[in-house]
């Protein structure tokens, strides 16, 4: 995870929102809260 994924993930966690656009693929192995995916849109 780079600095500007971690920021994308705090943020979204910060917010409480699952939804991520992004078109990184690393995104669908982070966790959100822990146990659970982020719903990415492309």
């Amino acid at each position: 995870m780079d600095l500007a994924d971690a920021s994308l993930v705090a943020t979204a966690e910060t917010l409480n929102q699952r939804r991520i656009f992004t078109l990184d693929r690393d995104f669908y192995i982070y966790r959100f809260r822990g146990n659970q995916s982020f719903e990415v849109v492309p």
